[in-house]
């Protein structure tokens, strides 16, 4: 009888065979699904981690807003593939204050709120 172990790397699930055989990619990918996170770290001086995921190929719109709702930065405003995406939002020519991260793609929308400290 053959025993499989299984090894995850990147959200993929690799079959490994305990005979030491060839790792075989797995069939299926995890699902993924419209979603903006909370960026990391908040608060944050002056450099923030932002990440959003998409399920299918979407126009994808990604700004942050002042609390006056004035759009200050926009982050994306593409055509973007299925996927996880993470990028770096960096605030040192704002001012300290609240500001909200709003993610647009496909019927999806959604707002986070970031804090700057300074």
């Amino acid at each position: 009888m053959k025993r499989i172990i299984y090894l995850f790397l990147l959200g993929i699930m690799f079959p490994l065979l305990s005979n030491g055989a060839q790792p075989a990619l797995a069939d299926k990918r995890p699902e993924l699904s419209y979603n903006l996170y909370q960026n990391y770290p908040n608060p944050f001086n002056p450099t923030t981690t932002v990440r959003f995921t998409i399920p299918e190929e979407s126009r994808v719109s990604l700004k942050v807003f002042n609390a006056l709702g004035v759009v200050v930065a926009n982050l994306v405003d593409s055509v973007r593939p299925a996927g996880d995406y993470t990028l770096e939002f960096n605030g040192e020519n704002l001012p300290s204050g609240i500001y909200f991260l709003q993610l647009k793609a496909g019927s999806y929308m959604n707002i986070k709120k970031m804090i700057l400290l300074k």
